[in-house]
């Protein structure tokens, strides 16, 4: 069919998308329609004898799945191309039963729209002359095939979506590059899969990864690392362009010494800079890696790379949130030259104590929080208050009193420490329930808060006050033992007392 005569539809949302398609295709001397939306769409398909639609799943008025159905019972020969950017099972399976014979994941190459146009017009052609001279038994084959096609495309949606889901739930990048690793080896079927970090002062690689087939025997020189002569390669296969590498035949390359069968290499890009590189290797024949393999791979780096920068970006934000709210309580503690430092040795000595009653690493970092912002809540109270040298009034003790409910608050409008906040509202309360501010008894109070109760009255007591000096540390434990049972859990009482036998700091 003459290009000249060939009319093509490009159906979607976005004016620039429409333009960059409209000015490719005219170059190649087609007829191009465009329209914002499905009944736009429909409009000019009513119109004009189009040969071939490309339409966007996303857009207002009529979607793509809604203009496909539509176009189903105008012609059923006239292919329609969905492209989309949010790829899912459910789309797939939709756009399946409106009669769509392709489906596209954004961003689509202009290249990639060509060569799918050129094969859905030879389909159509060939679909045409089957309804038209073929038997019964040759239309069959030939949706057979149609159908293979189009569960492969879904097999290929649903490894995206495993690859997306798989990366959305890491929370550090060793994570991430023992996900890279596992994933080349679990959906691209690799015998061996290594991830190097890429060295751009010295162009060198270094191991951070790797990941093997079970039952599969590899060479004894891939036992511990890649051999340099075989990193070396492996940067050269990157070219200039530093475009992933596909070798379906590997035999023949001096530097893998006719040990591996298929090979393929990509980079793992940050801001268009190479941070690492995954490589992936098949030993045994009769297997190869495919283009598809190739297509994968790229995606599975590229979507590591955007993991690494989100986490990289939200960890900058934590570190930042925190040093803001510590700023905070120092700012406070500068105050009263009496409790300056204060917070910073309660969180220390509630570790001390966490960690030998055997709490996680989470629970350390979550006690760690707590304790150091536990008092921020006084950045709510009077100094005239806060800083009386006599004995408070009733009514000045219960505005006292607000300053754990003030604190927590402060922290869960935050969004990211619900259960620091928790430890923080509750490290006044009492275990005979007398405490406050919710008058909690026992073990309805949080482990984590029973633990700073402890640390942070042992402090309170061992530093000077403003309305007094500070005790000496064995007229504290003693007071800390008498209460134990009433105003503190009688275990944490027990390992604290263990902790103190232990020479505590001289800044305690």
């Amino acid at each position: 069919m003459n290009k000249e005569n060939i009319k093509i539809l490009v159906v979607d949302d976005e004016e620039g998308i429409l333009d960059v398609t409209e000015c490719f295709f005219e170059r190649k001397g087609y007829q191009v329609y465009t329209a914002g939306n499905g009944e736009m769409a429909l409009d000019i398909v009513n119109r004009e004898k189009i040969d071939c639609i490309f339409t966007d799943i996303n857009m207002p008025v009529m979607d793509g799945l809604e203009l496909a159905e539509q176009i189903r019972h105008i012609d059923s020969t006239l292919p329609v191309v969905v492209m989309t950017g949010y790829p899912s099972l459910e789309n797939t399976i939709q756009t399946l039963k409106n009669g769509v014979v392709d489906y596209l994941i954004k961003p689509v190459k202009l290249e990639q729209m060509e060569l799918t146009l050129r094969r859905v017009l030879r389909e159509r052609e060939l679909f045409v002359e089957n309804l038209i001279l073929k038997e019964e038994v040759e239309r069959r084959e030939r949706l057979h095939q149609l159908n293979n096609d189009l569960v492969k495309k879904v097999e290929e949606v649903n490894t995206l979506n495993r690859v997306m889901e798989d990366f959305a739930a890491l929370n550090s990048s060793y994570e991430i590059f023992n996900k890279v690793v596992r994933l080349s080896v679990e959906e691209l079927k690799a015998d061996l899969a290594f991830f190097h970090v890429y060295s751009q002062q010295d162009s060198t690689l270094i191991l951070v990864d790797k990941a093997g087939a079970e039952n599969k025997k590899h060479p004894a020189a891939y036992s511990i690392d890649i051999p340099e002569q075989e990193k070396a390669f492996i940067i050269e296969s990157l070219g200039n362009d530093h475009t992933p590498c596909l070798i379906k035949d590997a035999v023949g390359i001096p530097s893998m010494k006719g040990q591996v069968n298929s090979f393929m290499v990509a980079p793992l890009k940050i801001r268009d800079k190479i941070f690492g590189i995954v490589s992936a290797y098949i030993f045994q024949e009769p297997r190869f890696f495919g283009e598809q393999d190739i297509y994968y791979l790229s995606f599975i780096t590229q979507k590591a790379a955007s993991s690494i920068e989100h986490i990289a970006l939200y960890e900058n934000i934590y570190e930042n949130l925190f040093s803001t709210l510590f700023a905070f309580v120092s700012a406070l503690e500068v105050r009263d030259l009496y409790t300056r430092k204060h917070s910073t040795r309660v969180a220390r000595l509630a570790q001390l104590i966490a960690e030998e009653m055997g709490c996680s690493e989470e629970e350390l970092d979550m006690i760690n929080v707590a304790g150091s912002l536990h008092d921020i809540g006084k950045i709510g109270i009077r100094d005239d208050i806060l800083l009386k040298p006599g004995r408070l009034t009733e009514d000045e003790y219960e505005k006292i009193k607000e300053h754990p409910a003030i604190g927590a608050d402060i922290i869960s409008t935050l969004g990211l420490w619900d259960r620091e906040s928790q430890i923080i509202r509750h490290h006044h309360e009492r275990f005979d329930g007398m405490g406050y501010p919710d008058g909690l008894k026992g073990k309805q109070i949080p482990t984590l808060a029973r633990i700073l109760s402890v640390a942070d009255c042992y402090d309170a007591m061992a530093s000077d006050r403003a309305y007094r000096k500070k005790m000496d540390k064995e007229v504290v434990l003693d007071i800390i033992i008498k209460n134990s049972g009433t105003q503190f859990d009688p275990d944490v009482v027990d390992v604290f007392l263990q902790v103190a036998d232990q020479d505590l700091p001289d800044d305690f």
